[in-house]
């Protein structure tokens, strides 16, 4: 009598620095690889999701990654402890999202022979070219790490706008036929909902992790500016400090701006939709970004948003029909734009109509999750071959 063999699933590997940032980005993605037949595996750093990412069935591997580290010693033993995971659970797809994942992992990937690797690179160029690295020497190093990680290696960089994707192909990093264009993380539409603004006096939320980059220090001056001149409205800021970020706005620092007046601190929020249904404006004055998923809430929820004209910002904000855009790092702009919304009600709400529309047309999860569903398949119908 034959022993019969079970055929094993394909095997699909994330490996995200955060299980939060998983949760929060990722988790309806990797739901729809589960539905179409994956074996689903998480490699993160465990903190607070450890029961909802193991609920949902996928297997968790607690990896040490830290995000501000410049260790030597430690990033060189997270290279190794990566190619232990891939050696072990020999993957068919690794997925890897952010800096240190893509460029650690596609180390791991090599050495192992990982068949394919995917790499998610989501508002890294802006700071990458302009060389806002500890010093130019890290910042050539690091570029040197990219491309001999991805010298003679299968694998496929999506990039969230076409300005980073742009960058990376012109300065030979990244081949034009190995890169894919998937705008944003997506949004739950049905989650986000448009809704009635609250009455007055007019909200103004910028929700972010509490880095100066996002243009917290801008929000601020502008909130001083707006008071000045008189314009009645409640500017606050919903997030964190992240401390393990150089660039992160103290904690001391955000109390005291709330105990002078300047704004409202309102910490860390798990129901940011009921934030975004309490705003008339939703702000992200950030200097770079990939394709920021506040913005896309903000939209889906029927916000009318200012931010600045960056690449990733840009692509989600079309000026004066969804929202408006202004430099960055200029605070007298955003005053003067936030004004310009707070005082005309009629065209914010229209702006937040239209920005409603634009996500259940192009950002929604349904059209990302499927895009990248597309490239899976793609890449391993390759692999069976």
């Amino acid at each position: 009598m034959k022993e019969t063999t079970v055929e094993r699933k394909p095997r699909i590997l994330y490996v995200i620095t955060e299980d939060w940032y998983f949760w929060s980005h990722r988790l309806p993605l990797a739901r729809a690889a589960r539905n179409a037949g994956l074996e689903v595996v998480v490699a993160t750093r465990v903190n607070n999701h450890k029961e909802l990412i193991e609920r949902e069935g996928f297997r968790l591997i607690p990896i040490r990654l830290t995000r501000g580290s410049t260790n030597i010693i430690r990033e060189f033993l997270t290279v190794l402890e990566l190619a232990n995971i891939y050696r072990q659970e020999r993957p068919d797809i690794v997925h890897q999202v952010a800096i240190k994942p893509v460029l650690y992992g596609t180390w791991a990937a090599k050495i192992v022979g990982v068949p394919i690797v995917v790499n998610l690179l989501a508002g890294l160029t802006e700071k990458f070219h302009a060389q806002r690295w500890k010093s130019l020497i890290l910042g050539k190093l690091v570029e040197l790490g990219y491309r001999l990680a991805f010298w003679r290696m299968n694998q496929v960089t999506i990039f969230q706008n076409v300005t980073d994707m742009k960058k990376f192909i012109e300065s030979g990093i990244v081949k034009k036929n190995n890169v894919e264009l998937i705008r944003g993380s997506g949004v739950d539409t049905s989650r986000f909902v448009d809704s009635p603004e609250p009455d007055a006096p007019p909200v103004v939320v910028l929700a972010s992790r509490m880095l100066w980059e996002k243009g917290v220090r801008e929000f601020v001056e502008a909130a001083k500016q707006l008071r000045t001149e008189g314009v009645k409205c409640r500017m606050v800021l919903v997030g964190s400090s992240d401390s393990e970020s150089p660039g992160s706005v103290p904690e001391a620092t955000l109390k005291s701006w709330q105990a002078e007046g300047a704004v409202e601190w309102w910490g860390h929020r798990d129901d940011m939709p009921d934030v975004y249904a309490q705003a008339h404006i939703v702000c992200l004055p950030s200097y770079h970004e990939g394709a920021p998923k506040v913005l896309l809430e903000a939209a889906s929820s029927g916000r009318a948003i200012v931010t600045t004209a960056v690449s990733g910002c840009k692509e989600i904000v079309r000026h004066n029909e969804n929202g408006l855009l202004i430099p960055p790092q200029n605070p007298a702009a955003l005053a003067s734009a936030l004004k310009a919304l707070l005082q005309n009600p009629g065209p914010r709400k229209q702006m937040g109509r239209r920005g409603r529309q634009i996500v259940l047309e192009e950002f929604s999860d349904e059209i990302v999750v499927e895009q990248t569903m597309a490239l899976y398949r793609r890449l391993l119908s390759h692999k069976t071959c």
